[in-house]
């Protein structure tokens, strides 16, 4: 009875609400009550009121959006008698509408994200084994023997932890292909990962044919161990030692858990950090997914596996063949799978591992349209409206999921629309200045303020926009592809561990540079027509505003573009240096998976030093001990300040040789929680807006200067290559006219020797 009450009640709530939402007032009323809600909702904000006052916060702010909704589709699509502006004004309702029902769905999911208690305390004969899968392709064996290392270190009880490399790179397909050079670099790699796992202590599987790769990889791997989970680390993922103690436990505590998600944590700034210069000031773009929504997914039992710092049960995975092959996003698909099976999962909101972000544009471009086209494809193959077993809210959490991917699709309609009317008078959004503030403009507010709410420590104001943005010029062919055929994507191995040298313009540039070319000389346009048009200015003053975004959004990106080098991670940790029979003190500066950096006093020590000189690096500890001596081998050196910097590279390592160098480069690992919450830090709506603005205004000036420098090479190159091809035919002529002066010439027992003058500019 009282669940039919409380149902009842919550049903003659909503009629109650629809019906406010869609009471017809004037503008004036419109504007008051808009206005009034968005000053509760700061006053409320501003006071720091929790408990059921998040709920009125949110109440209000969907009161407003819901308000401006009705309003957008009974008032302002242009009349049907006027079918290419209807056509185009549905166009961008539709774009509307699709950013509405995320931010419902988004509600629904965040609205209040649970908070798990830690594991509970486990004999150590209790708990389960544990098989640890590092999958890899083509990522560098450096990088794979640090995972593998961190993976062996973890606390857990002796014989219930084994730990694989499984080598995707070094198949039997991939050392017997047609191709010799590319087989032999196969076969150089399997013997090198293998290698590389007997002296770390360590499995190596491969397998014969490269099939559905990571989820086909890891299943080949299931039929060749036994642990009851199986815990997965991307080959750049390194554990922190304890992992294990804070997640196997859940498992002994539900026999249902099939899932225990981490966050992933990552050293190195994406490429907006990196060329905005925010990584040490700005939450990840990742905070969002982990620090709220996998919390709020988690509350509905729909957290989900992300494909790394994840452990799952074997029972589970055998219950349903195994990891789901059928799309490019393995991790959702057997998920989802297995939610729709009864099992359950759970999310950790605790940093255990460092791993690594694509370091370029490019790769992570490709990345997230690997990321976009898989979730596509698992909507398209396996749409969890559809899916049987799945409760309504796992159905909307998967839905949130799948369909966030498709705002390349509908971001370009905002970007497009105030163009149609600055230069073709195009009306597809009817509506005066009046009606625009009390309702548009005020919904935004109200949008903001949500949004910054529950996001507020973990996104900046508009940055969402700048990420959906830059993605959605390349990602929107990816999404069409899957539309033309569900099944064709291919998975894609990302780029990581790569090192930018010099500043300059991703390959993927010249698109964000027209837009913007665009969109500033439609600003030179809406000027023009102000001062000339006096009758359009009502309405032009509001297509001019959403164009200027458009152009403050479009020079950020070209900030996005402009590579910066890549930013060395600084440390300086005591050292010993050995080379030949001199001893001495150093200061490690940087580290990195192949070699380090080190600062050496300049004195008779570094006499005759020389490229290629091998000797033995004896690197201190936190604690002071001295940790095993680590082989290295000279690669350059150079004077710095009073000091010589000398670059090492490191030769073959021993186990303990590479968690001396982990020692190094992961000595702030265990501070990565307090690091993660010290860049969460509130941040308002305005100061969020000024600092967009900041991008917007100063990022262009860089975004040209670096096109400008990039046609200046370009034109230097060409030159260059025309003055080469230019001698190349010159000395092809005159050796052509010696060798005819040669054959016309009478036949002679001792004939002269002809000289070939050689052109000023050949050497």
């Amino acid at each position: 009875m009282a669940k039919f009450l409380l149902t009842f009640a919550w049903v003659a709530a909503s009629i109650a609400f629809m019906a406010f939402v869609a009471e017809p007032v004037s503008v004036k009323a419109q504007f008051a009550f808009a206005f009034g809600g968005c000053a509760a909702m700061i006053a409320i904000k501003w006071l720091g009121l929790r408990g059921p006052w998040r709920h009125v916060f949110l109440a209000i702010g969907t009161s407003i959006v819901l308000r401006y909704y009705y309003w957008r589709t009974t008032n302002t699509l242009p009349p049907f008698a006027e079918p290419l502006n209807f056509t185009a004004g549905v166009l961008l309702w539709a774009a509307e509408a699709y950013s509405g029902v995320m931010l419902a769905i988004s509600l629904f999911v965040t609205a209040d994200p649970i908070e798990r208690p830690p594991p509970p305390i486990v004999a150590d004969a209790d708990l389960p084994t544990v098989d640890v899968y590092v999958p890899t392709y083509n990522e560098d064996p450096a990088m794979v023997a640090m995972t593998v290392a961190g993976a062996l270190r973890m606390d857990y009880p002796a014989g219930k932890l084994k730990v694989f490399i499984l080598d995707d790179g070094g198949t039997d397909q991939k050392c017997g292909q047609a191709n010799e050079k590319a087989a032999a670099e196969a076969r150089a790699r399997r013997a090198e990962l293998t290698q590389l796992a007997a002296d770390l202590g360590a499995g190596y599987l491969t397998r014969a044919k490269n099939l559905h790769a990571k989820a086909g990889n890891m299943n080949s791997a299931l039929a060749h161990t036994k642990g009851a989970i199986i815990l997965v680390f991307d080959a750049d993922h390194v554990p922190m030692r304890e992992f294990l103690r804070h997640t196997a436990g859940h498992f002994v505590a539900d026999p249902k858990l099939f899932l225990c998600q981490t966050p992933h944590c990552f050293s190195n700034p994406d490429p907006l950090e990196k060329n905005l210069g925010t990584f040490k000031s700005m939450p990840s773009e990742n905070e969002m997914f982990y620090g709220i929504i996998q919390r709020g997914l988690d509350k509905w039992n729909a957290a989900f596996f992300c494909g790394s710092a994840a452990l799952v049960r074997r029972k589970a995975l055998e219950e349903v063949g195994g990891f789901s092959g059928i799309s490019i996003t393995e991790d959702c698909e057997t998920a989802l799978d297995l939610h729709a099976r009864g099992w359950n999962s759970l999310y950790v909101d605790r940093p255990m591992i460092s791993g690594l972000q694509p370091e370029t544009f490019a790769s992570f471009i490709g990345q997230r349209s690997r990321w976009a086209r898989g979730m596509f494809q698992i909507f398209l193959l396996k749409n969890p409206l559809m899916k049987r077993g799945l409760s309504w809210a796992q159905r909307i959490c998967y839905l949130s999921n799948m369909t966030f991917w498709f705002f390349p699709i509908f971001r370009l309609p905002f970007l497009v629309a105030p163009l149609l009317y600055i230069w073709f008078s195009m009306q597809i959004y009817v509506a005066n200045t009046q009606e625009f503030i009390a309702y548009t403009a005020l919904y935004m507010v109200a949008n903001m303020l949500m949004q910054n709410y529950q996001f507020g420590k973990v996104r900046w104001t508009w940055v969402s926009e700048l990420y959906e943005f830059v993605q959605s010029v390349y990602l929107s062919r990816g999404l069409l592809s899957v539309v033309l055929n569900p099944r064709k994507p291919t998975f894609n191995v990302t780029d990581k561990g790569q090192s930018l040298e010099t500043d300059h313009l991703s390959e993927l540039a010249t698109p964000y540079f027209a837009i913007y070319a665009v969109l500033a000389a439609s600003a030179v346009m809406v000027f023009w027509r102000w001062f000339t048009e006096p009758d359009a200015n009502e309405l032009l003053l509001v297509v001019g505003v959403w164009n200027a975004f458009n152009l403050l959004l479009a020079g950020a990106a070209l900030g996005v573009v402009s590579e910066r080098r890549t930013p060395r991670v600084d440390v300086d940790r005591k050292a010993e240096v050995a080379l030949g029979p001199a001893i001495a003190e150093c200061r490690i500066a940087d580290v990195s998976y192949g070699g380090c950096r080190v600062l050496l006093p300049a004195g008779p020590q570094a006499q005759g030093l020389e490229r290629g000189a091998q000797g033995v690096l004896r690197i201190v500890g936190r604690d002071g001990a001295v940790l095993p001596s680590v082989p290295v081998k000279v690669s350059n050196f150079r004077p710095e300040g009073g000091d010589l910097s000398v670059g090492f590279e490191f030769e073959t390592m021993k186990l303990e040789q590479r968690l001396a160098v982990m020692d190094v480069m992961y000595e702030d690992m265990s501070a990565l929680a307090r690091w993660r919450e010290g860049r969460q830090k509130q941040r308002g709506v305005w100061a969020g807006v000024a600092g967009f603005v900041r991008w917007g205004f100063v990022e262009p000036v860089r975004g040209w200067s670096y096109f400008i420098r990039h046609v200046r090479d370009l034109r230097a190159e060409r030159a260059a290559a025309r003055m080469a091809e230019r001698a190349g035919a010159t000395l092809a002529a005159q050796a052509a006219a010696a060798a005819a002066s040669t054959a016309a010439a009478p036949s002679s027992p001792a004939p002269d020797i002809i000289r070939i003058p050689v052109a000023a500019n050949a050497k």
